[in-house]
């Protein structure tokens, strides 16, 4: 498998975003790394330069929900690098409320940015990746896809199976092709979207959950639950367990 040299993170700038850029910077790639606050991606990419001064670190500011703005940034960063070998559509929000409580602006707001928004970016890359011909796109979901959950969780539960069978598709369309596709099912990682559940006893550091993240990237696999521990044996559980049961759980 050869190295894919020049990777896009979006929603960068923060969380997993951030320390995916680490990981990989670790590992000598080249970065294209986009969010709305562009202050933060700037002292990134000092901070990444000062440490591996051998690589290059392209930042761009992006909404990701402005969808035309989208396509503009990918083919800028596509310039700025030569080519996108990975894109890691990463940038998620997680701001939802119990449905019929009259906050249905959280609920789209989470829904918007989550699915439509991850399309609006895995479209992005696909165009490049098609026009390479090569190209590995990694959609990050969420072990919240596995079931409808309760609560705040409910619209972002949604989002997430969504993206994730946004993800399958594209993987389906592209089997015979050069261009891959992996789906990540992330746990309790700590987080700023993360906020309150980091009193979770399941909750792992960032650094531990995204290394997990990155092994699985690395490793092109269709589909990871990570960390494997214990969300592989969690997702088998969830998927087959009464939904009250699941209900209490979440």
């Amino acid at each position: 498998m050869s190295t894919r040299k020049n990777i896009l993170i979006t929603g960068a700038s923060a969380g997993l975003g951030e320390q995916m850029a680490r990981e990989f910077a670790a590992r000598g790639r080249d970065l294209a790394l986009c969010a709305r606050r562009t202050d933060r991606l700037e002292r990134l990419r000092e901070e990444l330069l000062a440490a591996h001064p051998g690589i290059t670190v392209s930042v761009r500011a992006l909404d990701v929900n402005d969808h035309g703005a989208v396509f503009e940034v990918f083919r800028a960063f596509r310039a700025d690098l030569g080519s996108l070998d990975r894109v890691v559509v990463n940038a998620g929000l997680g701001k939802g409320q119990p449905i019929g409580t009259g906050r249905f602006d959280a609920n789209l707001q989470t829904v918007r940015t989550n699915f439509t928004a991850a399309l609006a970016q895995c479209e992005a890359a696909v165009e490049v990746f098609r026009d390479q011909r090569a190209g590995h796109l990694v959609v990050v979901s969420s072990m919240s896809a596995m079931r409808g959950l309760p609560r705040n969780l409910t619209a972002y539960a949604a989002s997430k199976a969504g993206v994730a069978a946004l993800a399958e598709g594209i993987r389906a369309e592209l089997l015979r092709t050069p261009i891959k596709v992996t789906t990540l099912f992330p746990g309790y990682i700590a987080s700023e979207m993360s906020g309150s559940a980091g009193r979770t006893p399941l909750m792992v550091s960032t650094e531990k959950g995204v290394r997990a993240m990155v092994k699985a990237i690395e490793a092109e696999r269709a589909q990871a639950k990570v960390p494997a521990w214990p969300w592989a044996p969690m997702g088998f559980a969830m998927r087959r367990l009464p939904l009250g049961v699941v209900a209490r759980m979440s």
